[in-house]
This record gives C-alpha cells, structure tokens and sequence, in this order.
C-alpha cells in the first residue's frame, strides 16, 4: 500500500505526467527533457529524482550520462504503466511533447546515419566474407526457443541488430555493449522500430550486472571474437540463463585470414565446434546443435545450448584449465 501511494504522490504533478508519457515511449536523458520540455535542467532534474524515489522511473548510469525510463517491475513500473494508458491522446501538451520527441528522434537518426557511413567501409568488406546476413539471421531465429521469449538477453548488441530480429517476439529484451556511442546507435534504432520493451544498456560481457538465472534466451552475435577469454564469457552468458534458457552463439569457425586482426581488431580467427562445446558444457549447459553457413571466404556457425530446466546454479568463475583456442 504505501508503495502505492508513493508512487501516486510522486506522479500528481503536470510536469512529472508528461515526464512519465515520455519515457514510456523511450530512454531520455535530462537533456532530451530539458529541450522537449522547455524547462530548466534543475528542475527537471528535482522531477526525475522525485519519480525515481517513488519507483515510477529507473536511472541508468552511463559514464558521465543518465538515462531514464519506466521500470520493467514491481508496484511502480504497473502504476506508471496505468498512468500511461491514461493519458488522453488528444491532450494538447503530451501531444505536443511526442512531436518534439519525434523531432529529436529525428537527430538522433541523423547521427546514426552519419556514424554508419563513417563504418560503412568496414562492415561491408566484412559482410562480403561470409554467408549472406539473411541467411545468418534465419538461422539465428531458427536456434531460439520457439513462440514468445519471456525475457532476451542480448550480450555486445552493438547497433542493436538482433533486438531489431528478435524483439517481437521477446516479452522483454536488453542489449548490453560497452560502447557508449553503439548504445546510442542501438537506442536510435529500436525507438524507431518502436520497440518500447526492449533496452539497453552498458556493461561488460565479462561480468554483466544482472542476477543469475534471469532471462530465457541469451545471444551473442558476432561477439566472441573479441574476447580475450572467449571460455569465460561462455560460462557468464550461461550465469545469466533460467532453467530451459537457451543459448545461441553465432561466430565464425576456424579460418586463417590474419588481416582482421589489424582491419577489424579480432582477438581470435574463429572457434571449432568442440571449444564451443566444451565451454558450454563447462557452464552447465546441455548442447543443443550446430549450424555451418558458407558463402565466403569465412564459414560462420550457429550454435546453441541450453540450461536443462531441472539445473542447479550455475558456475560461478571461470575454471581453470580449459582449452583454449588458438588465437
């Protein structure tokens, strides 16, 4: 009860509604609200502090920035869900603060636009390498659980691809990355895939800050390359796995092309299918299957494993003596 009405005593005040009708549509920083808003940063910030308290809102640290956005659970992300279906579509002022929200989207595309051609280059020497994308994100959805995921864990998300794949069909998904300038990339791109349940956030893959067991689906996309302990990022990905969680690393096999290690800074040129299961296997998780996609001078693979549903914890550090590749 008394969560309750913190949270009501909290939201009953014009600009903390319009605060809470924003960030049901996406993260924001105080800056997106001091200029959608036309209000001083103070406060703003006053507002933030007040909804964060009452649990209406939840802050997200990213180096120097904060980013704000209704709670995934508990008492205050249902009440600010509730007040959001409230809100009148027809209301002048939160009808005019989705237009300005859609006017800075608009900037946020024009970067991620700009950051793309900059990369362009890059990724389309590196897409020419290997099987078409289509068909490497066939495979991928293929390898998830089948019909709705509860909760999708999607580790170095980066631009936010397969959030983008997969988010309709996920309950609730978080893509974590440590760069700061990919997040921002990834939050441009499902804001305007309108993906409200889906997040982002900065962590490494070494150690992510989310409990164990926690999500029903985990993916890494392209990501073990760039791992120096590719075993331990295996055995963490794992951690984050509930009972019947699934696991689906997409990678390339072995290949000897030493020049993207310069080009692309990969720590490792490919994985065979038995360091992969190996790893899982390690991490407590049953192997599943293996897919191979040709098309290029690089072979990439899809491979998937599964926490069984009657399983224990999961490890908790990575053990010592596992084979590890060959870089």
């Amino acid at each position: 009860m008394e969560d309750i009405l913190k949270g009501l005593r909290a939201s009953a005040e014009a600009t903390r509604l319009r605060i809470i009708g924003l960030c049901a549509h996406a993260e924001l920083t105080v800056s997106d609200l001091v200029e959608i808003l036309g209000q001083s940063q103070p406060r703003i910030s006053r507002h933030l502090k007040l909804l964060v308290e009452a649990g209406v809102l939840v802050r997200n640290q990213e180096g120097p920035w904060a980013w704000y956005r209704l709670p995934e659970e508990g008492v205050g992300g249902e009440l600010a869900r509730l007040i959001v279906d409230l809100l009148p579509p027809d209301d002048r002022k939160h009808a005019q603060d989705l237009k300005r929200l859609q006017a800075i989207s608009e900037g946020w595309t024009a970067r991620v636009a700009d950051f793309f051609r900059q990369h362009a280059g890059d990724w389309e020497r590196m897409r020419s390498l290997h099987a078409d994308q289509a068909a490497v994100d066939a495979a991928l959805l293929s390898a998830l659980p089948s019909g709705p995921i509860e909760n999708l864990l999607d580790i170095g998300t980066g631009a936010g691809h397969v959030l983008l794949l997969a988010g309709t069909r996920a309950q609730s998904a978080i893509g974590v990355d440590r760069s700061r300038e990919m997040l921002n990339v990834a939050r441009s791109n499902i804001f305007r895939a309108g993906l409200r349940h889906c997040q982002v956030r900065q962590a490494d893959m070494m150690s992510l800050p989310f409990a164990d067991g926690g999500f029903s689906a985990v993916t890494m996309n392209m990501v073990l390359h760039f791992a120096e302990r590719p075993d331990a990022v295996v055995l963490e990905a794992a951690r984050m796995l509930s009972p019947g969680g699934r696991l689906v690393i997409v990678d390339f096999t072995p290949h000897h092309l030493d020049r993207l290690r310069e080009e692309q800074a990969h720590r490792w040129l490919g994985f065979d299918d038995d360091q992969i299961k190996t790893w899982c296997t390690a991490a407590g998780l049953e192997w599943l299957s293996k897919q191979h996609l040709g098309g290029g001078e690089l072979t990439v693979a899809v491979w998937c494993a599964e926490r069984p549903a009657d399983a224990q914890a999961a490890p908790k550090s990575a053990g010592k003596g596992r084979r590890q590749p060959k870089p």
